[in-house]
């Protein structure tokens, strides 16, 4: 039996509407737009790794294969070839930090011992690099590794001092171990400690030298299973390293000491040395710090080297890393930024019984990768390719432009070029050269552009598998070095750093935001300029109080502000004054300063935009927004918050610092409902009056009460099942900022504006002696001349929809022309359009540098409910607002009925159709705020050329208002086709040659007509696509339709969200707090996938430690939820791009590039570089004649013979137990086998051909000597002959 719910029921109610119903009118714009983009087309993958490694530990070189591979704390390994190929994978996280590294040498596999005591096995051959077996010891930890030159045989030393051995090609434990208590004395008594060496003799590998903690050194006989000769040293071992000549070795100690032993000779030490240590005026030496490691290299050329790193003098070791190489009588001390962690010296040879001549060093840094160069005097550093410099100074903020303009990426590097240039480096190429590039690349250009806390930005090109660095700008330079005062005590310790990034690709407008409030604007020139820049100072402080009113004040720098009431402006950085001298590349145009107000700082700005058509900047914080027109230099707009909404403020404004209330305000609840009760009534009035009909302000006012003036109430209209709300005001905000009585005028002048509000809507209406007119498109309104302040010129208007239009005017005596338009009023089907709107672009001059308008009844479209309630509900809302979604995700708090502050957290310029059933296209900025609010910015812009540097930008809000659950992260717009609609730009100039006519890149760039509208057919032409940490909506403009809508999540919160272009299709990508990725289509907003993408806590390094909440119920359960700034942090390294591609910072010192196209995910494979490439073996050295006939060569040791199963049996399952890796599966094991072979074979051919050169050899030497014999005969023979018959007396 079918079951009937109301749900059904409402269904079949809406399908029998008809046309007017919200599902018919999502099926519609389905029909209009096709979406063509499936699950099939995303794949998330993580592509490249740039940067230094975070938290190196262990570092490891193949002389053959030129390769270097890095090991990290967290289980990462980086494998290093020549710039460009760069390889990155991971250990699974149990396996935790990496404490050792051995390549096996031209095998293309590696060994890994890492601290849960496994020792992995990886084959890098293959593109990505893989884990093939891993061993996991399970008595022993491991302390040290060494595997010997064409040997499969790798010695494992352990931390109980046992030596055990294993076989690389199996990944099997060999049944032959070293034991502690064999390899030492009978006569010892303690333990030697664990195994920190390991090495067999150059030119006897029967021999293996054993290195124990405590200073016991043992040479083992592998063969007879014994120690031949022990060493002990009186202090405890750090390093040991063998001589060439196979004949002694040198040990480095804790002492600072160097040791060098003979092993032909007693078990007493050669020499010891302390190579820094100095004597002081008591005749003492001067205690050193430990010696780490060792290196003993022989030279054809010279003198031996001996490398090591530390052993300084006790009051240098730990404020000076240093390394230090000793080439004959000469000592060389390398200080180094960073602790010294390992090094590796390159030389050309790889066996170890022939001369090795070093060349390089590799030095592996806490924070940096330092190449030297032992072959120019004085040792200088190779410059490296490898972008190891990105955590200079700690990244606080990036952007990721992939396909920008062509041309972008060389300007770039020109003025790079020119302004950074280096100096002090080797010559030569860099050493490190192995592998091979990939066959493709990207067809576009990409760049990231990273902010940094000292104030520096940095350009890179990031189009191919390398990361190149462009250029660099220092934002500090403009201004002069901040001084420390008492006022500047709770400054952040970083004034400069990068808080925000807005970069117009085409223009090259760059606006840079600081940690002191400070934002910069650049301009890109080629050549060198000298110019003064402009400075503002905006102070953006919005409080509360218990007065109405609000004021701003834009202060020209240097002036004062004056005294009395008017607060204390106090700015912590100060820029240079007079003419400045600026290098090519990127200039400072303007400087926007907003200064303490009486000690407090202001909020750190929150967002930033820059739009090179219209010629404005925006930026808010937590206060409010600021508009800035870059042309004039000027600002425009300074409004709190709370003032964007005019009169319909959703929130209770509460202070930061809590007051006494005043009672006398208070209503009682009965007040309460009389005064919603008030409401009803005039809703139901206004729908009987006719659409044409002007209302009266005392038509708003019932018979039997009146409104209260710290309430207004406007009017209601449903639309779907959306509402539109005009909620009571409160009137008790107000910005702090004073207005000055000074009047300026002029284009050097910043327009100050007090915004004067009525007391009630039921007063009797003015006189009309002193009136000035205001001239509409459709009316007529009159603005009464009691409101005009004397010093001030303002006007003021309260026209017949209850409207509230104030307006700063350089000159009172002027009349000011304002568009606006009087829409109908409903209160069901339509909605009212309260705020009155210029006409953008217009032609009209205008002298008036501020318009600011505000509206009794804005337009707010209430989008965060999947279900709205009728006209009646506002009773139980109208005294408790939804605020569940205020930047407050513990679960352990509970709403904020009051909100002390709203931050402006996104902003947009776009030109879009933001009037309700308007076809104009306007010029608009989208604002969204940290309460889920979106408020929609009219501007209006003079006529291009002469025009637009001279007559006044009107900025104003328009009252358009969405509201969204949690704070708005993404605005973007479609067109009816459903592509994303660009911002409109202008293309960059080159001001050094001849101008021309600018000409815009759009249809509605400055200074076109106003006017242009749509042929709409009576349907929506756009699409807004709103994105908060909650919800998705897209809303169809200009009907302001939300068609569709989404819940993100439940439990967690979107961090970022972006709409991206893929297969020239959009689709929204979100990254939530649970680590996902998940991708919807647009405009519907279906779910395509949704991924497991990192996990929020590996990026949780950028959290802000002084601020945010930790729930303590997650808390116990071991889990931990970031709120407020943590996030925010996360979010401004957190990139999504173009075409799919997006990029994050995985750790302090690393971005990881990622896509989700799957498309490019099939020609990654041909973009990365091959890091294995086959190379012939080197051949052994060869032995001289008197070498080899007096037995002084190298000796042959059959390994496997000795170590083989068949001789040593398999060894103990107890002490190691083998695990499969997930690249072992029974086809890479075949294949593995085959190249094990495959190895064999080649081995056994290459000895074949070293065995038939020496038969050769010995052939040629044969003959050689028979030859010489038969000379040697035939002199004898001749010398016989002629002293044959001679007398010894005839000699």
């Amino acid at each position: 039996m079918k079951k009937f719910t109301f749900k059904g029921v409402l269904d079949g109610f809406r399908s029998s509407v008809g046309t007017s119903g919200p599902n018919q009118s999502s099926k519609t714009y389905e029909q209009e737009i096709s979406e063509t983009l499936k699950a099939d087309h995303f794949s998330v993958t993580k592509t490249f790794c740039h940067g230094f490694p975070y938290q190196p530990t262990a570092i490891a070189y193949d002389p053959v294969q030129r390769l270097l591979v890095i090991g990290t704390k967290s289980g990462c390994l980086r494998l290093l070839g020549r710039p460009g190929v760069d390889l990155s994978s991971r250990h699974d996280p149990e396996c935790g930090a990496v404490l050792h590294l051995q390549f096996v040498w031209n095998e293309g596999m590696l060994v890994s011992a890492t601290s849960d005591d496994s020792l992995h096995l990886w084959n890098f051959r293959l593109k990505k690099p893989t884990v093939i077996q891993s061993l996991k010891f399970q008595r022993e930890r491991i302390t040290c590794l060494q595997l010997p030159f064409q040997s499969k045989w790798l010695f494992v030393g352990t931390e109980r001092g046992n030596v055990h051995i294993v076989n690389t090609d199996t990944f099997q434990l060999s049944g032959y171990i070293i034991n502690w208590n064999k390899a030492i004395e009978l006569s010892r008594k303690t333990h030697p400690g664990p195994v920190v060496y390991l090495g067999d003799n150059p030119i006897d590998p029967n021999k293996l030298l054993i290195g124990f903690e405590t200073g016991q050194l043992v040479m083992w006989d592998l063969r007879n299973k014994c120690a031949e000769m022990r060493f002990q040293a009186s202090e405890p071992l750090r390093s040991l390293s063998w001589h060439s000549d196979g004949k002694q070795f040198m040990s480095a100690h804790a002492d600072g000491s160097l040791v060098t032993w003979n092993v032909r000779q007693s078990p007493k030490p050669i020499s010891v040395t302390w190579p820094h240590s100095r004597n002081t005026k008591e005749g003492r030496a001067e205690p050193c710090k430990s010696i780490q490691k060792v290196e003993w290299k022989s030279s054809k050329i010279g003198d031996n080297f001996v490398i090591f790193s530390g052993g300084l003098t006790v009051d240098r070791a730990g404020r000076t890393p240093s390394l230090t190489v000793i080439h004959g009588k000469t000592t060389t001390v390398l200080e180094m930024e960073h602790n010294v962690l390992d090094f590796v010296v390159l030389s050309d040879s790889t066996w170890e019984s022939e001369l090795q001549d070093p060349y390089g060093i590799v030095v592996l840094l806490q924070q940096d990768l330092v190449v030297i160069d032992l072959l120019t005097p004085g040792y200088p550093c190779f410059e490296n390719p490898y972008p190891m410099d990105i955590h200079e100074s700690p990244v606080t903020c990036c952007i990721y432009l992939a396909d920008c303009p062509g041309d972008l990426i060389p300007a770039f590097y020109s003025v790079g070029s020119k302004t950074q240039k280096k100096s002090g480096f080797s010559d030569r190429d860099w050493p490190i050269n192995g592998g091979q590039w990939g066959s493709t690349s990207c067809s576009y250009a990409e760049i990231i552009i990273t902010g940094h806390a000292d104030g520096s930005l940095k350009f890179w090109d990031a189009s191919s598998t390398n990361l190149q660095v462009l250029y660099k700008v220092k934002t500090s330079k403009p201004f002069e070095r901040p001084k420390k005062s008492r006022s500047t005590e709770t400054m952040e310790e970083d004034p400069f750093a990068v808080c925000d990034i807005a970069l117009c690709p085409e223009s090259r407008y760059l606006a840079v935001a600081g940690a002191s409030c400070q934002i910069l604007l650049f301009k890109f020139k080629k050549h060198e300029h000298t110019s003064e820049t402009a400075v503002i100072e905006i102070p953006i402080i919005y409080e509360v109080d218990d007065l109405g009113g609000s004021g701003f004040d834009f202060v020209k720098m240097g002036e004062s502000s004056g005294k009395g009431n008017n607060p204390d402006y106090f700015c912590p950085i100060r820029p240079k004054v007079g003419l400045q001298k600026k290098s090519p590349g990127y200039q400072v145009e303007l400087i926007c300063l907003t200064p303490w107000v009486d000690g407090e700082p202001p909020g750190a700005i929150s967002t930033l935009a820059v739009n090179s058509s219209y010629g404005l900047m925006a930026y808010g914080n937590e206060a409010g927004l600021v508009v800035v027109d870059i042309f004039q230099k000027i600002a425009l707009f300074n409004v709190g918050t709370p003032d964007l909404y005019g009169t319909a403020d959703p929130y209770q404004r509460a202070p930061k610092s809590p007051k006494k209330p005043d009672i006398t305000d208070e209503k009682s609840p009965t007040d309460q409902v009389e005064l919603v009760d008030s409401f009803l009534d005039n809703a139901q009035k206004l729908e009987q009056t006719p659409n044409n009909t002007p209302v009266d302000d005392q038509s708003l006012t019932s018979s039997g009460s009146t409104i209260e003036n710290n309430i207004e109430v406007g009017s209601v209209s449903e639309f779907e099942e959306e509402k539109f709300l005009d909620v009571p005001e409160i009137p008790k905000c107000k910005s702090t900022t004073p207005t000055s009585t000074k009047h300026r005028t002029g284009k050097h002048t910043w327009s100050q504006v007090k915004v004067l509000i009525k007391k009630s809507l039921g007063e009797k209406k003015l006189a009309q002696a002193q009136t000035t007119t205001v001239q509409g498109p459709s009316s007529s309104q009159t603005i009464d001349a009691k409101y005009l302040s004397p010093t001030i010129p303002m006007i003021c208007a309260n026209n017949e929809h209850g409207q509230f239009i104030v307006s700063a005017n350089a000159s009172s005596s002027e009349d000011l022309s304002l568009d606006e338009t009087n829409d109908e009023m409903k209160v069901s089907a339509e909605r009212p359009t309260d705020l009155a709107i210029p006409h953008p672009r217009t032609t009209t001059a205008k002298k008036s540098v501020m318009n600011v308008k505000k509206s009794k009844k804005s337009k707010c479209m209430d989008l965060r409910g999947e279900n709205s309630g009728s006209l009646t509900g506002l009773i139980k809302k109208i005294h408790k607002l939804d605020t569940t979604f205020a930047r407050s995700r513990s679960s352990s708090m509970s709403s904020l009925d009051n909100i002390t502050s709203e931050a402006i957290q996104c902003l947009a310029f776009i030109d879009c159709m933001s009037r309700r059933n308007d076809y104009s296209v306007w010029p608009t900025l989208w604002v969204g705020t940290s309460l889920g609010s979106i408020l929609v910015i009219s501007i209006k812009l003079p006529v291009a050329g002469d025009a637009r540097k001279s007559e006044p930008v009107l900025v104003s809000p328009s009252g358009t208002i969405f509201r969204l659950k949690g704070s708005i992260l993404a605005m973007s717009f479609l067109d009816c086709n459903g592509i994303l609609i660009p911002g409109s730009n202008e293309p960059w100039k080159d001001e050094s040659r001849e101008q021309k006519a600018k000409t815009p890149t759009k249809s509605l760039s400055a200074g076109q007509s106003p006017t242009q509208s749509v042929d709409s057919g009576n349907t929506d032409r756009q699409f807004a696509v709103l994105v908060s940490e909650k919800q998705s909506r897209v809303v169809a403009l200009p009907s302001q339709t939300c068609i569709y809508k989404q819940q993100l999540c439940e439990s967690a919160f979107v961090v970022k969200a972006n709409v991206t272009t893929i297969k020239d299709a959009v689709c929204l990508v979100c990254y939530m707090s649970n680590g996902h990725l998940t991708i919807y289509s647009l405009p519907s907003l279906k779910l395509l996938i949704d991924v497991d993408f990192v996990p929020l806590s590996d990026l949780s390094f950028q959290r802000s430690r002084k601020s945010g909440i930790v729930d303590p119920i997650l808390s116990i359960w071991g889990q931990q939820l970031f709120v407020n700034e943590d996030t925010n942090q996360i979010a401004k390294t957190f990139c999504l791009s173009s075409f799919g591609h997006g990029m994050y910072l995985c750790s302090p010192s690393e971005m990881q590039k990622f896509t989700i196209s799957a498309d490019f995910c099939q020609i990654m494979d041909s973009m990365l570089g091959e890091l294995y490439l086959e190379t012939e073996m080197p051949e052994k050295p060869k032995e001289g004649f008197f070498t080899g006939l007096f037995g002084g060569g190298v000796r042959n040791l059959d390994r496997e013979e000795l170590f083989g199963e068949s001789t040593s049996g398999k060894g103990a399952k107890s002490v190691a137990k083998v695990i499969p890796g997930p690249g072992s599966t029974q086809m890479d094991h075949l294949g593995m086998r085959a190249s094990t072979i495959g190895g064999e074979i080649a081995k056994t051919r290459m000895m074949l051909v070293e065995r038939g050169d020496k038969l050769g050899q010995l052939e040629d030497r044969t003959g050689k000597m028979m030859s010489d014999a038969e000379n040697f005969s035939s002199t004898a023979h001749q010398l016989m002959l002629k002293y044959k018959d001679k007398k010894w007396y005839q000699l």
